[in-house]
C-alpha cells in the first residue's frame, strides 16, 4: 500500500481568507476591544486606548521576531517577569577539611599532595612532576618538588 506523507507541517492552513484561525482570533479580539472601548469612553480617551490595543492585536497576528511568533516573546516576558530570580553575588567558600596523609608514601621523601578540589590541577601538577622526574637526578628533583609542595601548602593556608 502506499501512503501519502503529510509535508509542509510547520505552515499553518489559511481558514479565514489569507489568515489563520489565530491570526483571525487575534485581530477580532483586538476589533471587539476597540468597539467597547469606543462605546463606553469618550471618544478621546477610546482613540487614547484603541491605538495600543489595535497595534498589540497587530503584532500579535502579524509580528515575527527571529521567525518566532510575537505570542511567545510576549509569553516569554511574562514568564520571566513573573517567575522567581536569584542572583548570587558571593559564593560562601567550600570548607576543606583536614585530611590525612597517605600511608604508601614514596621513601624518597616526594610528597604527592590530593588536591581534591580540582581534578584539572590535580592533572597538571602530576604532568609537571612527572615530566622533571628524571633516573639520573631523582634525589635533586624529588628535594625540589616536596619544598615546592609545602611552600604551596603554606600557601594555601595563608589564603
Amino acid at each position: 500500500m502506499r501512503f501519502q506523507v503529510p509535508q509542509f507541517l510547520e505552515v499553518e492552513d489559511k481558514v479565514f481568507g489569507p489568515l489563520t484561525f489565530k491570526q483571525f482570533i487575534y485581530l477580532a479580539g483586538g476589533a471587539g476591544l476597540i468597539t467597547v472601548l469606543a462605546s463606553f469612553l469618550p471618544r478621546f480617551l477610546a482613540v487614547l486606548f484603541s491605538i495600543p490595543v489595535g497595534i498589540l492585536s497587530l503584532a500579535l497576528a502579524f509580528y515575527k521576531v527571529n521567525n518566532k511568533p510575537f505570542v511567545e516573546l510576549a509569553e516569554s516576558f511574562f514568564s520571566f517577569a513573573s517567575g522567581n530570580k536569584l542572583y548570587i553575588w558571593k559564593k560562601t567558600p567550600k570548607k576543606v577539611a583536614a585530611k590525612k596523609e597517605r600511608a604508601g608514601e614514596d621513601n624518597l621523601g616526594l610528597f604527592v599532595p590530593r588536591l581534591s578540589d580540582s581534578k584539572l590541577k590535580d592533572l597538571t601538577w602530576s604532568l609537571g612532576v612527572s615530566k622533571n622526574i628524571d633516573t639520573s637526578t631523582k634525589n635533586t628533583v624529588t628535594r625540589q618538588a616536596a619544598n615546592t609542595s609545602v611552600a604551596r601548602k603554606n600557601g594555601e593556608k595563608q589564603n
